[in-house]
C-alpha cells in the first residue's frame, strides 16, 4: 500500500510541483522559533474562512435570496432544515469570532512591529483583506432580511448619498434600486456567496506568498535571515512543518471549544452576535428605536456620528470613518522608531498603544449605545484620541527612548 501511495506521489509530482511546494511553504519554510500566543491568529484566520466557506454552502441550499421569502428560508433552516439550526449558529458565530481573530491579528502587528520594512506590503496586503472581509460582512448582514438587517443597510447605504456630486447617483448603484428593495437583496446575495470570496480567496493566497517571500516577524522584531548555518538555514529558525502546524493544532483546538460553547450556550451573545430585532421580519414602513450595525463596525460608526454634520450633511462623518479605516495602511510610513518590537520600545509608544486600544474598545461600545449628548461627547474624545495615534506617529515614535535590539532573538 505505501509502495502503491509513493508511486502516485511519484506520479503527480512529475506533472505538478507537489513535493517541492510542500518543501518551500511548510517542512523547509523556516519560522522563527520564539513564536508565542499571538502567533496563533494568522493560522485561525484561516481556519474560520474555511468553516465560514463550508457552512455557508450548506446554507445557500436553502436559503431564498427573494424579499418575500429570505426571512422565512431562515425560519425554515432554523426550524425543518436537519441540523439547520446548527449551521446557521455556526455562520453567525463564525463571522463575529472572524473579527475578534483579525482584530487581535491586526494588535499583534502593531505590537511587534509586523508591518515594518521588509514586510510593507505583506501589511498592505492584509489591509486589503480586512476591508474585503468588511465587505464580506456587510453584504451577508442584509440576508436574513429582519429588521436591523433592512434598516442596519439602509442606514449605511444612506450615507454614500452624503457624497459631493455622485452620492445619489452611487447609493444607487449599491442598491440597485430607490431603496433598500428585493433587487438589493439578490446583489448583496451575489457578491456575498461568489464575489468576495473569490476575491478574499485570491488576496490570501498573494498575502502567504508574500509573507513567505520576506519571512515572518517574530516578538523581538530580529530578522532570522542574517544568521544562517551552513546549510544556509536561519539560526533562530526551526521548519514550519512539524513544529508549528503542531502548535497551530492546540491553537485550533481552544478556539474550536470556545467557538462550540458560543453556538451551544449563547449564540446571540446576548444581542452583541445576533440582535434581537434581527428576529422580526424586515418591515419598511416600521423603524427600530434604535439602529446601529454589527459590533466590529461600531468604532466607525461612533466616529462617524462624533462629528458634527456640515450643511445638513453626513458628508464630514463619512470622510472621518472612511479615513479612520484607511489610516492603518500607512502605519509602515508613519512609525519612525528604532526599533519594531514593544519588547524594546519606550513609554511613549506603549502609552499611545493603550490609549488607542482603550478608545477602539469605547468607541466600539458608544457605537451600540443611543447617540445622547453625552455619549457623543465621550465619542468625540475617544476619536481624537484615535486619530492623535496616527497623526503624532512620526513625532513620539522618533523621540521614544528605546533599547538597543537584540542581535539574536530570545526565548523569553
Amino acid at each position: 500500500m505505501m509502495n502503491l501511495l509513493t508511486k502516485l506521489i511519484g506520479w503527480i509530482d512529475a506533472r505538478f510541483p507537489l513535493i517541492s511546494t510542500w518543501k518551500a511553504h511548510a517542512s523547509e519554510y523556516y519560522a522563527p522559533k520564539n513564536f508565542n500566543f499571538w502567533y496563533f491568529f494568522g493560522s485561525l484566520a484561516l481556519l474560520v474562512l474555511v468553516i465560514q466557506i463550508v457552512s455557508g454552502i450548506f446554507l445557500t441550499m436553502n436559503y431564498k435570496p427573494d424579499a418575500l421569502f429570505a426571512f422565512a428560508s431562515v425560519e425554515y433552516i432554523m426550524r425543518d432544515v436537519q441540523w439547520g439550526w446548527i449551521l446557521r449558529y455556526i455562520h453567525s458565530t463564525g463571522a463575529s469570532m472572524f473579527f475578534v481573530v483579525i482584530y487581535l491579528h491586526m494588535f499583534r502587528g502593531m505590537m511587534y512591529g509586523s508591518y515594518r520594512q521588509p514586510r510593507e506590503l505583506l501589511w498592505i496586503i492584509g489591509m486589503i483583506i480586512y476591508l474585503a472581509l468588511m465587505a464580506e460582512a456587510f453584504m451577508g448582514y442584509l440576508l436574513p432580511w429582519g429588521q436591523m438587517s433592512f434598516w442596519g443597510a439602509q442606514v449605511i447605504v444612506n450615507l454614500f448619498s452624503s457624497v459631493p456630486f455622485i452620492g445619489h447617483d452611487l447609493a444607487i448603484l449599491i442598491r440597485g434600486d430607490f431603496v433598500v428593495s428585493d433587487v438589493t437583496l439578490n446583489r448583496f446575495f451575489a457578491l456575498h456567496v461568489v464575489a468576495i470570496p473569490l476575491v478574499l480567496v485570491l488576496i490570501i493566497v498573494a498575502h502567504l506568498v508574500a509573507l513567505h517571500e520576506v519571512g515572518s516577524n517574530n516578538p523581538d522584531g530580529v530578522e532570522i535571515k542574517k544568521h544562517k548555518d551552513a546549510n544556509g538555514h536561519p539560526l533562530d529558525g526551526i521548519p514550519f512543518h512539524p513544529y508549528y502546524t503542531v502548535k497551530d493544532g492546540v491553537g485550533a483546538v481552544v478556539f474550536l471549544m470556545i467557538f462550540a460553547a458560543i453556538i451551544f450556550f449563547s449564540p446571540e451573545m446576548g444581542g452583541y452576535f445576533l440582535e434581537d430585532n434581527n428576529f422580526v421580519p424586515a418591515n419598511p414602513m416600521k423603524t427600530p428605536e434604535h439602529i446601529a450595525p454589527v459590533w466590529y463596525f461600531t468604532p466607525y460608526y461612533a466616529i462617524l456620528r462624533a462629528v458634527p454634520p456640515m450643511f445638513g450633511s453626513q458628508f464630514p462623518g463619512v470622510v472621518a470613518m472612511g479615513i479612520a479605516t484607511v489610516a492603518f495602511f500607512f502605519l509602515p510610513w508613519l512609525d519612525r522608531g528604532k526599533v519594531k518590537s514593544i519588547r524594546y520600545r519606550g513609554t511613549i509608544y506603549k502609552s499611545f498603544l493603550a490609549a488607542f486600544v482603550v478608545s477602539f474598545v469605547g468607541l466600539g461600545y458608544l457605537g451600540l449605545m443611543p447617540a445622547t449628548p453625552t455619549y457623543t461627547l465621550i465619542s468625540r474624545i475617544l476619536s481624537v484620541v484615535y486619530f492623535a495615534f496616527f497623526i503624532l506617529m512620526p513625532w513620539y515614535t522618533r523621540i521614544d527612548k528605546c533599547k538597543p535590539e537584540p542581535e539574536r532573538v530570545t526565548s523569553k
